[in-house]
């Protein structure tokens, strides 16, 4: 009952556009006749539902691909719900802030709130708003609710609901939807005690202050001191695949090229796209954020405002006309190297250890070749989603005698047909691209085009 007056109080509330009366300080209160006012109770809306396994909606237990942010994750599931066992989730009712391409306030928060619960999970399942499994407006995401039963206990809770009920997101369509009345009881009720977005305080996980300027030489070094913090580096954009650019620079002290990856999301227009163009030259400015999909540090929320050219924020052009340095690497240093380094102990302080590291940790995202690549086998990608379908892995053996991988974009011919494994297997090739890592098989060579494989015999 007293669930059903709160709802029923929320929905008068938004109707008279009263909520914004609530955003102080004060501790939320509700109306009582004849008793003057006392503070509301608090509803664990989250878990005021069940999971009802016996309705009409498409259901499926599943495990975590990998984490994106707070309302989108990939799960993986039976072919039968997604061809090639990858589901891209995108979390119903609600939108939390951004926290991969644009950095908002709250948005790690939120994105950290998520795996959390996920991570801890005996069990998740993912529900439908109906019998069928829908996707969004990209084509590329299925529209869900996600269940998740935290460890030791015996029921789950709705996670949608709960990012709401910690105003770690706005809501999205939500009255629209299966849960949309409790959705928007959760949603007035983190208002009404000022959570998160809904209250004055500042997010201790978002850097308010103005960008730290670096060499990405000190940035290689010691990105961890500078996680979620605003940077201002130089560097020559050398490849740029899928809302992403590669940026190295060169430091004749240690005769090291050292890079980074920069991603610009979809948020990027105008005179900002024109200059991200490889053989420029540009100072970047954007936030330093850990992509735990890749494993890897990058450059995110970067901007460039056309009204305001010379916006100390804006990415800015600084010369053109240069070339990626595709350093020549022998299979031993790539895969066995070590190099030492002076890592600081903290931020803007003086005070070095020297530690060893693997080459390949130091050079990520620059550019490098490699010659006489024996392709012993490969593996083409079937299991992602379309835009990856056709990728490929070359398991190479250099001249050195030490095994390289080679992971492709996808590759297509002058006739726009998409190249397949018969074109490299057994051949011995040259290659060009970018030091990548990935999780499984560590350090690689990424390749974007066919004009960077050259066929030697």
């Amino acid at each position: 009952m007293k669930k059903r007056i709160f709802a029923l109080l929320a929905a008068l509330c938004i109707a008279l556009g009263c909520l914004a009366g609530c955003s102080g300080n004060e501790e939320p209160v509700v109306e009582t006749q004849g008793s003057g006012t006392q503070q509301a109770e608090w509803v664990d809306y989250a878990a005021s539902i069940p999971l009802d396994m016996s309705s009409e909606t498409a259901k499926q237990e599943v495990t975590v691909k990998a984490f994106v942010d707070g309302d989108t994750t990939h799960f993986n599931v039976p072919g039968s719900v997604s061809s090639g066992g990858l589901l891209k989730a995108r979390y119903l009712a609600v939108n939390t802030p951004e926290s991969t391409g644009k950095i908002e306030v709250w948005g790690k928060k939120a994105s950290n709130f998520t795996k959390s619960r996920l991570e801890s999970a005996d069990s998740i399942y993912i529900e439908s708003d109906d019998a069928n499994w829908n996707v969004d407006s990209t084509g590329g995401r299925h529209l869900v609710w996600v269940w998740y039963r935290p460890a030791g206990s015996d029921t789950y809770r709705n996670l949608n609901i709960e990012l709401l009920q910690e105003g770690l997101s706005i809501a999205s369509s939500a009255a629209d939807n299966r849960y949309g009345e409790t959705c928007m009881a959760a949603l007035t009720q983190a208002k009404a005690y000022n959570l998160h977005m809904h209250s004055k305080d500042k997010d201790p996980d978002f850097y308010y202050g103005d960008a730290i300027p670096v060499t990405l030489k000190e940035l290689r070094t010691n990105i961890e001191l500078y996680q979620n913090m605003k940077v201002a580096f130089e560097g020559v954009i050398t490849y740029e695949s899928g809302q992403t650019v590669y940026a190295e620079e060169y430091d004749p002290e240690t005769d090291t090229y050292y890079g980074m990856t920069v991603y610009y999301g979809y948020n990027m227009t105008g005179t900002g796209l024109e200059i991200l163009e490889p053989g420029n030259r540009l100072s970047f400015v954007g936030s330093v954020q850990y992509y735990a999909t890749g494993g890897t540090w990058q450059i995110s929320d970067i901007k460039y405002v056309d009204m305001r050219p010379n916006d100390p924020n804006n990415i800015q052009l600084i010369s053109s006309g240069h070339e990626a340095a595709n350093r020549l690497t022998d299979g031993k240093t790539f895969k066995t190297g070590k190099v030492e380094v002076d890592v600081r102990s903290e931020l803007g302080s003086d005070e070095t250890t020297t530690e060893t590291r693997d080459y390949g940790q130091m050079v990520l995202s620059t550019s490098i070749s490699m010659e006489n690549l024996r392709v012993e086998s490969i593996s083409t990608t079937t299991n992602e989603d379309s835009s990856n379908k056709g990728a490929m892995t070359l398991t190479c053996r250099t001249s050195d005698g030490y095994v390289v991988s080679v992971r492709t974009a996808v590759l297509y011919d002058e006739n726009s047909q998409i190249i397949t494994a018969d074109a490299y297997q057994g051949k011995t090739i040259n290659v060009k691209g970018i030091v990548d890592y990935y999780t499984y098989s560590g350090y690689q060579v990424k390749v974007f085009s066919p004009d960077d494989i050259t066929i030697v015999k």
